[in-house]
């Protein structure tokens, strides 16, 4: 482990010792991945892939970043398209196919109406018919 102890700059030069504080940091014999290793904890996958960042050359990286842009760019163009249809399709709907279909349905309650109506004089023509048939004069029973 390092200790670290504050120095004062007049009292270093005082007794004459320079200040050599980076020389002693990079003469430390600890790797740098035994010294925080313990207290960070564990790694998360994100953690592991930010630390590839250094892998990938700036000029990949741009064109990557800039290939992911214009996708998210063309996806966000295409959802709002889609949402344009979709808006004018139900717009559509709803100022075309609403009224002709109520038109339909009051036509169709019309209809329904003069069938019943129409059975109605077809039931009184009944009761006022006599109960039983007229003769059938074309037909003779057998044997006469």
């Amino acid at each position: 482990m390092v200790k670290v102890t504050v120095v004062d700059e007049k009292d270093a030069e005082a007794s004459g010792q320079a200040l050599y504080a980076h020389s002693e940091a990079s003469a430390s014999t600890d790797s740098l991945s035994s010294v925080g290793s313990d207290a960070d904890g564990p790694e998360s996958f994100l953690d592991r892939v930010s630390a590839l960042v250094d892998i990938i050359p700036p000029s990949t990286r741009h064109s990557i970043a800039t290939r992911v842009g214009n996708a998210a760019g063309f996806a966000k163009l295409g959802a709002k398209f889609a949402g344009n249809v979709v808006w004018v399709l139900t717009t559509s709907a709803i100022l075309i196919a609403l009224p002709l279909g109520l038109a339909l349905e009051d036509e169709a309650k019309l209809v329904s109406q003069e069938r019943e109506a129409l059975e109605q004089q077809q039931g009184q023509q009944q009761m006022l018919a006599p109960a039983y048939p007229p003769p059938l004069e074309g037909i003779k029973p057998p044997g006469i």
